[in-house]
């Protein structure tokens, strides 16, 4: 996403009010960590809704066959019928694993998550199940997936410390941290059809110094949601938050301020 883009968004965010004091709760649940450190953390264990952060494990669990990214998927009508954030794809279209991917990560794409899930595990249930066993090797302990898109639903819970873990996990796949960095991306069919530019839902890109990525989600439920990575100098930051009352604010004054903290002897 162009710079001129951007701007706006945060700016309007900022002139809107949305700015609280530092000794609010500026989310639900957050875990700032510095170098492997914990900054500041709360509720960092408390089990909840994280909308689209879950699509990392699906991410993850995706990428343990490679292969899948050179695969072409047929949409299926489910697929295509998929509410919220979208690619736009529909059904009976073909496409390469490896651009359904990156309308996922990108543009957070629940038809893409629908196609990605039913490619891998001929069925979203199937994979929901996948899932669920990926979170329990990896001790996932909060984190409860029913649907692998993030949609709110009765048991679908991670935790800001899952979540982190989660990330972590992702950004050490190089497929993963491609595509997180990538301010836009141009998605169309195998035959070349239907081209079209889908722009990043996170913000911090292009913004705050050193972001890496990495993923934003939103329900009516989890609320504004995001974890995000930066990197200076050789000092990385993570940043989760849960329930943000203003996500992009909060997440440039807490990663700048990770920055500038003093380092411990």
């Amino acid at each position: 996403m162009h710079a001129a883009w951007r701007v706006p968004a945060l700016l309007l965010a900022l002139a809107a009010g949305r700015i609280h004091a530092a000794d609010e709760a500026p989310a639900a649940a957050w875990l700032l960590v510095r170098d492997g450190v914990v900054q500041k953390a709360q509720a960092a264990d408390a089990a909840l809704p994280v909308a689209s952060l879950v699509k990392l494990l699906l991410a993850t669990v995706w990428l343990q066959r490679p292969e899948r990214l050179d695969e072409i998927v047929t949409i299926s009508a489910t697929a295509a019928a998929a509410t919220g954030a979208r690619a736009g794809l529909a059904a009976g279209e073909h496409y390469r694993g490896a651009d359904l991917l990156s309308a996922l990560l990108v543009r957070s794409a629940n038809d893409a998550c629908l196609a990605l899930a039913e490619q891998a595990a001929g069925s979203v249930e199937a994979f929901v199940a996948d899932l669920a066993r990926a979170a329990a090797v990896l001790q996932l302990r909060a984190t409860q997936v029913v649907n692998p898109c993030g949609w709110d639903a009765p048991g679908q819970l991670s935790s800001a410390r899952d979540v982190l873990l989660i990330a972590q996990r992702a950004m050490q796949l190089p497929a993963v941290r491609e595509r997180v960095a990538l301010a836009e991306f141009r998605l169309s069919t195998v035959e070349g059809a239907r081209p079209r530019l889908l722009r990043s839902t996170n913000l911090l890109l292009g913004q705050l110094d050193g972001v890496r990525g990495v993923k934003t989600g939103y329900t009516a439920q989890a609320g504004k949601c995001l974890v995000a990575m930066a990197e200076r100098d050789g000092v990385q930051v993570w940043l989760v938050l849960l329930g943000a009352r203003e996500r992009w604010w909060t997440a440039h004054r807490s990663i700048e301020a990770a920055f500038l903290a003093p380092v411990a002897d």
